[in-house]
């Protein structure tokens, strides 16, 4: 198969098991509360990847390469925003802003979070202008998200 059938492949199932795994956690949310549903929802993610690794053996690991690597202390915020998203989504798939609504939203930050880290240097990351398709791209994702927000309530 072509690499980048692959990679479309790869990405189609994930948005499709994230929108999957947002829907579960908003209605564990409406049983309990939403930091309740991110604390099980995590906890269930740290379970299976320690399923994981421990099926894979450490054999297939490459520990000596790991150790020699020190993570920047940025590196280790990326949960806090992760656990906040979840709880926030569980929130908002809630509301009358809904699934699609939630993606949509989460989809357009993360862009506009990225263009501003391009353009900005921020991370050790090269820095980049924003060009014309930046803004086309922004632009079509804005649109696409109000339109699904707002024609979604209209409905």
């Amino acid at each position: 198969m072509n690499k980048t059938y692959s990679y479309a492949t790869i990405a189609l199932f994930s948005g499709a098991l994230l929108a999957l795994m947002i829907q579960l956690n908003s209605q564990l949310a409406l049983l309990n509360s939403p930091l309740e549903a991110s604390w099980i929802a995590h906890g269930l993610g740290a379970f299976c990847a320690y399923s994981i690794l421990l099926i894979i053996g450490k054999k297939k690991l490459n520990a000596s390469a790991i150790k020699d690597k020190k993570a920047k202390w940025y590196s280790y915020l990326g949960g806090l925003p992760g656990a906040m998203t979840v709880m926030l989504a569980a929130v908002t798939v809630n509301s009358e802003l809904g699934l699609a609504g939630t993606l949509s939203l989460a989809l357009l930050g993360q862009i506009l979070f990225s263009l501003i880290v391009d353009s900005f240097g921020l991370f050790n990351s090269p820095k980049r202008r924003l060009g014309w398709h930046d803004v086309k791209v922004i632009f079509l994702i804005l649109s696409g998200s109000m339109l699904i927000i707002f024609a979604g309530n209209s409905l």
